[in-house]
């Protein structure tokens, strides 16, 4: 299970920022849990790409490459 990271209040703002004028708590919370699987997945992704690369330190390239994917 993904812990919980990324404020409600974070989401909310990106969510407003997307368009939305009022958004439901469950909403925000629903979002939340996506948005940490999806960056969990990237982020491992991503140390995979740096261990291949004989590196202990995760660059940029290496997110925007597991981002790709």
């Amino acid at each position: 299970m993904v812990k919980k990271n990324i404020p409600l209040a974070a989401v909310e703002k990106i969510m407003k920022s997307a368009g939305a004028s009022r958004v439901a708590d469950k909403a925000k919370s629903v979002l939340r849990d996506a948005l940490e699987e999806k960056a969990e997945e990237i982020s491992q992704n991503a140390i995979k790409y740096a261990k291949h690369s004989k590196r202990k330190t995760v660059k940029g390239s290496d997110i925007k490459l597991a981002a790709k994917i």
